[in-house]
């Protein structure tokens, strides 16, 4: 097949088909969907369809809806369920799931089964795990490099590439620590828009209302793990890409500090070494323990840098003692809308909700004042914009000749809100000096705010909006500015959106934003974001938990 894909003589269309063609061909005959649930995909879709298609037993049922990833990882460590029984069922769903929104783009199946043969010999043989995530399935973005599966990050010129030979640090990692591995996920053409559309893997759909996008451009990711296809997924976050699919998709998402989980050897198709954001990666789950879970036994005891020279060799830090929160309360500070980009009204409702939640469980709410340009998210969009803009990648699109899907050739930015924070005409050096004088104003201006409030964490959206209609969702503005400032944000998901509740339609009245039309975005989920200064992830995951357990009227820890 590899040898195949590298003939030159084929067109874009022909190499699309023939990796569609091949990706089908992987999923067992058993295992499709019988052709009325394909048929009539209801919109929203329904979540019993894994059970009403007959394709899972009662127990893989109750493996991947029952259950966290922290729980199934307790269960594997003293064999009350197996790693082949757990494996298949999340094979089998992620399957189903390919079928119904298109959320994959590699698998490995039988290897993943081979491999979960393995590790229940080994724990029957030898009386204790192999690691911390002894058989646990793990699914990874499109950009991961698994030994004998292509990477093509949504490019068709990609498809004439060799099938990886080398592993990306992390999947190293994820190997050693006892994890399964068994499908890679769908991401976006050139992996920098809000909604996960290629011209090979097709268009990733939202499974609460297969109408609304999925997000990006970890889109796969929060698709398969939003339809209970993973239990635990690993993206990448360079503007939200994280963080935008877990809001759309109502799971939690994490974006870490860059560097602390090993991001070395992944395809991108961009620039390196040139100024500019620095994308992370980080995990995709199913509660704030998972997160915790993924963050600890990766970061561990700082070894990360032996798989990754770019990793920090810092150890991860027990801090249910060490957060700044007096008396079992935090300092929440609450980052105000930017008229810029406002919000839907659902979001509102939900992030109102939230604090008057928060106040009442005894939390401090403090309103954070974004008059100064350095605090503003508009401001900090424009800079952000400026960075991607100067550091442009290759054009792996014009190479096969492939057409720019619609979310692409939208080409969504921040400039409406006013002018590049640089002047352009400047050279290449002077600008890039410029840029990063600019950027350190903004992080000396928050610094001081996180000083002067004495704030624990930031209460923020984490989008204008829920997911919306596809290629609709814009430049997003409540998740970048983080990125820019490089610090951790955690995506809770909290209310949904309700024609009942929200009625009034809100028009913008250009293409730039997002419109919010009530019955169309009727049940999708809304989320709140936890934020917290650099390099303080395990602080921002604490009042993380600490929040979602408040909000949901659960005892705090």
């Amino acid at each position: 097949m590899a040898t195949e894909l590298k003939n030159e003589n084929l067109d874009w269309q022909e190499l699309v088909a023939q990796k569609r063609n091949e990706c089908q061909q992987k999923i067992p005959q058993e295992w499709i969907v019988p052709t009325e649930f394909l048929n009539v995909t209801p919109h929203p879709l329904e979540y019993d369809i894994p059970r009403r298609c007959g394709l899972l037993s009662d127990l893989e049922l109750d493996i991947t809806e029952n259950y966290s990833a922290t729980q199934l990882l307790a269960k594997l460590a003293v064999g009350d369920v197996s790693s082949l029984d757990v494996t298949t069922a999340f094979c089998k769903r992620a399957a189903v799931a390919q079928q119904l929104i298109s959320c994959l783009t590699e698998t490995c199946f039988p290897q993943a089964l081979e491999r979960a043969r393995f590790l229940d010999e080994y724990l029957k043989r030898e009386k204790k795990p192999i690691g911390p995530l002894h058989g646990l399935p793990v699914s990874l973005k499109d950009s991961f490099c698994i030994k004998g599966l292509q990477a093509t990050v949504g490019y068709v010129s990609f498809l004439r590439n060799e099938p990886e030979t080398q592993e990306s640090a992390l999947v190293t990692m994820l190997l050693q620590l006892g994890a399964v591995l068994y499908v890679k996920t769908n991401i976006p053409q050139t992996m920098m828009t809000g909604d996960s559309e290629n011209n090979i893997f097709g268009r990733t759909l939202n499974p609460h209302n297969t109408s609304l996008t999925a997000g990006g451009s970890s889109g796969g990711e929060g698709a398969l793990v939003g339809f209970r296809g993973s239990i635990l997924g690993v993206g990448t976050d360079i503007a939200g890409s994280i963080r935008i699919p877990a809001l759309c998709c109502g799971v939690y998402g994490f974006k870490p500090t860059t560097r602390r989980i090993p991001f070395g050897g992944q395809v991108s198709g961009a620039s390196e070494g040139l100024p500019g954001l620095v994308p992370a990666a980080g995990p995709l789950g199913h509660s704030i323990e998972d997160l915790q879970l993924f963050m600890k036994t990766i970061i561990k005891d700082g070894q990360a840098w032996e798989y990754d020279h770019t990793a920090f060799g810092a150890p991860w830090v027990d801090d249910s003692h060490s957060t700044n929160a007096r008396n079992g309360s935090l300092n929440i500070g609450i980052l105000p809308e930017d008229k810029q980009f406002p919000l839907h009204p659902p979001v509102k409702r939900a992030l109102d909700s939230a604090i008057k939640r928060l106040a009442r469980a005894g939390h401090r709410i403090i309103q954070l004042d974004n008059q100064n340009e350095s605090l503003s998210v508009a401001y900090a969009s424009r800079l952000a914009f400026q960075c991607f803009v100067y550091a442009p990648s290759g054009d792996h699109i014009a190479a096969s000749g492939e057409p720019l899907v619609k979310s692409v050739a939208r080409w969504d930015s921040p400039m409406f809100t006013g002018p590049f924070p640089i002047d352009q005409e400047l050279g290449p050096f002077e600008k890039i000096q410029k840029l990063h004088e600019a950027r350190q104003r903004v992080s000396d201006s928050w610094r001081q705010v996180w000083v002067d409030q004495q704030l624990d964490v930031i209460l923020a959206p984490g989008s204008q909006s829920t997911a919306v209609a596809h290629d609709t969702y814009g430049w997003p503005p409540y998740t970048v500015i983080w990125n820019l400032l490089d610090y951790p944000a955690c995506v809770i998901p909290f209310e949904k959106s309700s024609k009942e509740l929200d009625p009034e339609e809100m028009k913008t009245g250009d293409d730039v934003q997002p419109d919010y039309t009530p019955t169309e975005v009727d049940g999708a989920p809304c989320s709140i974001q936890v934020i917290a200064p650099y390099f303080r992830d395990e602080a921002c995951l604490r009042a993380a938990d600490i929040i979602d357990k408040a909000i949901r009227g659960n005892t705090r820890s």
